[in-house]
């Protein structure tokens, strides 16, 4: 991920979410739409890989930018592959999230504010979707999203994962609709 966080990079795929995203009628969406929902899509695997592999019981993945590798596609998802961890680490400190939202947000003019709200949501998100395949794993994930959930960049560190969950910001992608009625499940403005 280190040669990946260069400013060409981001800005290539900026670009392609970008070219993805249309709005009705197919005007284009803002650069800033697009720099969040690329952000929270990056980032929802990263929080994924490290929740699983903590729930299943391992010590967690390696999240430092020299330690995960990702393989792109053409205007398609991007595949990751992680180091295992030895021990328990604190998947935001110094981690290749850190790294990749200071970065969004200096290249993009998106609050840190939404993109550390994108961290929570794929916290929560990572939960929900593993109840849906493997209910026996959901209270150790969600200690784990609790525990991404604590980090005070997280919108403030106070909330808690589960069905009532509602980030304290929003992730912009309502823009892309051209409705402010067009929310995710966990926006603040639904």
């Amino acid at each position: 991920m280190t040669q990946l966080l260069s400013p060409a990079w981001l800005r290539q795929r900026v670009d392609t979410v970008q070219r993805l995203l249309r709005q009705p009628g197919g005007a284009p969406v803002e650069r800033r739409v697009a720099a969040s929902t690329a952000h929270l899509g990056i980032v929802a695997k990263l929080v994924a890989a490290h929740i699983g592999a903590r729930a299943l019981g391992w010590p967690g993945v390696v999240l430092s930018p020299d330690q995960v590798w990702c393989r792109e596609t053409a205007d398609g998802p991007l595949a990751f592959s992680f180091a295992a961890a030895t021990y328990p680490r604190d998947p935001l400190q110094d981690s290749v999230i850190e790294t990749f939202t200071t970065a969004v947000s200096g290249s993009f003019a998106v609050s840190e504010r939404v993109l550390w709200g994108n961290v929570g949501s794929a916290a929560n998100s990572t939960v929900t979707l593993m109840g849906m395949a493997r209910p026996d794993l959901v209270p150790a994930a969600t200690a784990e999203a609790d525990a991404v959930l604590a980090d005070p960049r997280v919108d403030g560190g106070g909330l808690h994962s589960g069905p009532r969950f509602r980030r304290r910001s929003c992730c912009l992608i309502y823009r892309a609709a051209g409705t402010r009625e067009a929310v995710c499940g966990d926006c603040v403005l639904g």
